[in-house]
């Protein structure tokens, strides 16, 4: 009996030892011939499809796919001279249905498999502006890329580089392999839709790394593509995951992996071609074809002689045209801020040349066009003029920051920008019911209902929050009015034109000491002083308010202001009186007298009686109770809290009664210096 025992307990411990060596071979080395039964770790749009084909990519504009091997591979960097491993896989660039690509994918080695944060586009879903660059990524990376990025100095074609916490290569070259039959270099393209082979290795011992290209069809070069000295062990951690990332941009392919093997000791092992599985086809490119007369023997060579130097010349010169046509400009605040690059070419394309017909608005810097792109999507670009100088590029400049990185359902998308010679262009998602001006006086019925002007109020309010508040930094707008308020086409209400915003970190004081704005929406605190604030925002909001609620603008002639005519049939107890007659008595009667006398605080010229917008969306959201009755001692203190900081404030309105309310800065300007 109790030699059975020992006998058992050999086997026990026999087999849990086998399956430890085995586990740990596992996590030293595996080999997939497709991913059928692959647990890879996959995000983004990352998917393996039923044949075993690992798509990183498809063709959606600015997306990003990753997939990693689930378990951390333990990388011996105590020592230079230990540190060994190799990869080899199968990849398939198949084109988008125009036979376009973009832009590329990579083979990653990472202290992380969370990409989340990672930008697409140029960035190949690996890093982003904030990081990328940083000796703390400590991130190896083999990018293979079919998009010159200049701002990351890429070679003039599809290209190979090896990646060190940065997507500037330490070394790259074009797409070639060696053919040893031949004993010479072969071009190689990348986005062909045939499966393509690659191999990576790195012998510690002599810290050089290399990297081999070749077709499907050719057995491994006897030549790298690339082999360059470094020291992985000051870069790899101990414990890191290895895998692929890949994005697409405004132009887009589909980024495939047929079969992946990995030895973190030693040679990688060979995958077996006839197991993998088959890349979908490319998409037919029609070329159309022509028929001509036959020309006779004799003419044949004076006839492609003269053809050959009429199509050179011709086709000399349509460059030259095409690229002065579309010719743009670069600068290096680019490379820190700022969403998607949008080619001229393209913008020039969707607006049908900038025609007159797809103008839909025009304001003091420029004219805002509709365009469609080639993905069909719909969008509005705003062509700031050539000759509104250094004020124009600072606008530019400060949409460019601010729109950039902003994401709120109430805040108009800046979807890309484009530069060329003197012209600055930016764009947005489009809104087809345009500005809330428009739609608020216009003479067509319906107008705006009351419960779709409350679900503006709430929309621009929960914005205004967003950018105050719940950003990582404080925004100021600094010019919130109705002509900035875009409609979608559900008449939602978004927060446009970041032209004159100014963002500060959270924990400083927010001010500004530029005169800006439109005159009606600013603060008396800021026409004393030039100095805007959160609350200043609030200033204008409140007018914006009772502008949306009563149908009147701020300052007419010939007409009482709007925040004293409320005020006036406040006093009267008829607050209600003071409704937009294109309501027709239609609304309910709480909600607007909210609205009003929400709208009077929030533009009281005493700053310190001005709620929040937190507080101001607490109250519309009856997260909060708002009550100010006739008889209430708020009212009181209202009134004379507000009689006196008026009789502090020059009285700005009195100094416009003959002329529009859209006056320009250098009118303020004059008025604020004794009209010099």
């Amino acid at each position: 009996m109790a030699a059975a025992l020992r006998s058992l307990y050999f086997w026990i411990l026999f087999i849990l030892s086998f399956s430890t060596l085995a586990l740990a071979q596992d996590q030293n080395q595996f080999i997939y011939n497709g991913f059928h039964e692959a647990k890879l770790h996959l995000g983004g749009i990352a998917t393996i499809h039923p044949n075993g084909l690992l798509q990183l990519t498809n063709t959606s504009e600015r997306q990003k796919g990753y997939a990693f091997y689930p378990s951390p591979i333990k990388f011996n960097t105590s020592s230079s001279q230990s540190l060994l491993f190799s990869t080899y896989f199968v990849f398939g660039m198949v084109p988008g249905s125009l036979n376009f690509s973009g832009h590329g994918m990579t083979f990653v080695i990472s202290p992380s498999m969370d990409f989340s944060e990672a930008t697409a586009t140029a960035y190949l879903g690996l890093f982003n502006t904030s990081n990328n660059g940083l000796l703390t990524n400590h991130v190896l990376a083999v990018e293979l890329d079919t998009v010159v990025s200049p701002e990351f100095k890429d070679l003039d074609g599809e290209h190979v580089g090896i990646d060190v916490n940065s997507l500037i290569s330490n070394e790259s070259a074009l797409a070639t392999y060696f053919s040893d039959s031949e004993g010479k270099n072969k071009s190689l393209k990348l986005v062909t839709g045939n499966q393509t082979q690659i191999w990576i290795d790195y012998n510690g011992a002599e810290k050089l790394l290399n990297v081999t290209l070749a077709p499907i069809s050719v057995p491994k070069p006897s030549r790298p593509l690339l082999s360059t000295v470094i020291d992985l062990s000051q870069i790899l951690l101990e414990s890191m995951y290895v895998g692929f990332t890949a994005s697409t941009g405004t132009i887009a392919n589909d980024h495939y992996v047929l079969g992946w093997s990995f030895n973190r000791s030693g040679k990688a092992d060979n995958l077996d071609v006839s197991k993998l599985p088959s890349l979908p086809p490319p998409p037919p490119l029609s070329i159309p074809s022509k028929k001509g007369r036959q020309i006779p023997d004799s003419m044949i060579i004076v006839l492609v002689v003269a053809l050959s130097v009429v199509l050179l010349t011709i086709g000399g010169a349509v460059c030259i045209v095409r690229k002065k046509k579309y010719e743009e400009i670069y600068e290096g605040w680019e490379r820190e801020y700022g969403p998607q690059r949008i080619s001229y070419k393209n913008l020039y394309k969707a607006t049908k040349g900038f025609k007159d017909k797809e103008l839909i608005g025009e304001g003091g810097f420029g004219k805002v066009y509709r365009g469609v792109l080639s993905s069909s999507d719909q969008i509005a670009v705003k062509r700031v003029c050539h000759n509104s100088g250094q004020q124009a590029m600072k606008q530019f400049v400060a949409e460019v920051v601010s729109m950039g990185r902003l994401r709120h359902r109430n805040l108009v998308q800046l979807r890309g920008y484009c530069r060329r010679k003197g012209e600055l262009l930016l764009v947005y998602d489009y809104m087809p019911n345009g500005s809330l001006d428009k739609v608020l006086y216009s003479n067509i019925r319906p107008n705006l209902n009351w419960f779709q002007r409350i679900r503006i109020l709430r929309g621009v309010a929960s914005g205004l929050l967003y950018l105050h508040e719940d950003w990582e930094q404080i925004v100021l707008h600094r010019d919130i009015k109705p002509g900035n308020i875009l409609l979608d086409a559900d008449l939602n209400g978004k927060l446009g034109d970041f032209g004159l915003a100014r963002l500060y970190d959270h924990g400083s004081i927010p001010q500004t000491t530029n005169l800006v704005g439109t005159v009606g929406y600013l603060a008396p605190e800021f026409l004393r002083t030039g100095k805007a604030t959160t609350s200043t925002d609030v200033f204008a909001f409140g007018v914006f308010m009772l502008e949306v609620a009563c149908g009147r603008k701020p300052i007419e002639p010939a007409k009482v202001d709007l925040v004293d005519w409320v005020i006036d049939c406040w006093n009267k107890r008829a607050i209600l009186d003071a409704s937009d007659p294109r309501l027709e008595g239609l609304y309910v009667e709480e909600q607007l007298e909210l609205v009003l006398k929400l709208g009077l605080f929030c533009s009281h010229p005493n700053p310190d009686t001005r709620p929040s917008m937190r507080q101001v969306m607490q109250y519309l959201d009856g997260d909060a109770k708002f009550d100010v009755s006739p008889n209430s001692n708020l009212l009181d203190a209202f009134r004379a809290s507000y009689n006196e900081a008026s009789n502090t404030v020059m009285p700005f309105a009195s100094l416009f009664e003959n002329s529009s309310s859209s006056h320009t800065m250098s009118t303020i300007d004059s008025i604020l210096n004794g009209g010099r």
